[in-house]
């Protein structure tokens, strides 16, 4: 997860990065390492989205509904990291509709907040964003977020835009790259893939450990691993490859040469190039699976 040591391994890349960069001009460095400094999204289909509100066992979730103008499409169940939804994943989500889904992204916060709980990734690293979120991730609970899975899973089968009878993919990111295996296992019907982005506490001793419930899920996955959480736990990337195959589901397990957080658009240490590379696998996967 992104807790304090994460963070200073992601402040001491981007002292060292300033610094190579300084060489080949200010310029190329501002645009290498400015937060969300990225190129418009490709073109593709035309997209209309909606705030939305889903009834759970605990409350009302809010979220962030994008599809296509036209037609319908699988769904994609996403997780924001633990800055929880803002722009963004609102950014995020709608090139994925853009690429042909029906996509939600969600406010796992809810119970204590609507979105977004903060502005943007860099409030999260300031001693008050700490403060006001830390009361709220120690709320959620692997069987809170099983929950509510079902219930965004149900939400999404109702409406007119979700080809039902195409299964759901689902992505998160840091803290909501284990969700997206709650969520597998708490729909094994519905869920036919899911991508973990720099996910944290995917290999732990509990028995809701994500990696020990890949055999009671039908989803092919991705894990791709930072480079610095690899570093910190390099134990966990061969946990997930067993677990993968001694539940027999198909899993790319894979460490990028990147920080944590390299995969969210608005992080410091946003990497598009490596970002590129899991946006290709996952639309494979999605094209594959679902």
């Amino acid at each position: 997860m992104c807790d304090s040591l994460t963070e200073d391994d992601n402040a001491q890349w981007l002292a060292i990065n300033r610094r190579q960069f300084a060489a080949i001009g200010a310029g190329a460095a501002t645009l290498a390492i400015a937060p969300g400094c990225v190129a418009a999204a490709p073109a593709g289909l035309a997209t209309e989205s909606r705030p939305v509100t889903i009834e759970t066992a605990d409350g009302t979730a809010d979220g962030f509904f994008v599809y296509p103008a036209k037609g319908k499409y699988p769904a994609v169940l996403l997780w924001p990291d633990i800055a929880g939804l803002r722009e963004a994943y609102q950014t995020m989500a709608t090139r994925l509709a853009a690429a042909g889904f029906a996509v939600l992204a969600i406010n796992h916060y809810y119970r204590n907040s609507p979105a977004p709980v903060l502005p943007d990734f860099a409030a999260w690293r300031t001693p008050e964003g700490q403060q006001k979120l830390q009361p709220m991730i120690q709320a959620l609970t692997p069987e809170k977020i099983q929950a509510d899975a079902g219930s965004y899973v149900d939400w999404l089968d109702r409406q007119p835009q979700v080809d039902t009878a195409r299964r759901i993919g689902t992505q998160g990111y840091c803290m909501g790259g284990p969700y997206t295996v709650f969520a597998a296992y708490a729909r094994p019907a519905r869920i036919g893939a899911a991508v973990s982005c720099h996910g944290a506490n995917l290999v732990n001793d509990t028995a809701q450990s994500p990696h020990k419930l890949l055999g009671q899920t039908q989803a092919s996955f991705i894990f791709a691993i930072a480079q610095n959480d690899d570093a910190r736990a390099p134990g966990d990337k061969t946990a997930l490859k067993d677990a993968a195959a001694a539940a027999d589901r198909p899993a790319d397990v894979a460490v990028y040469p990147a920080q944590h957080g390299w995969c969210t658009i608005d992080a410091p240490v946003y990497d598009k190039v490596q970002a590129e590379k899991v946006w290709s696998k996952l639309l494979a996967l999605y094209a594959k699976a679902l």
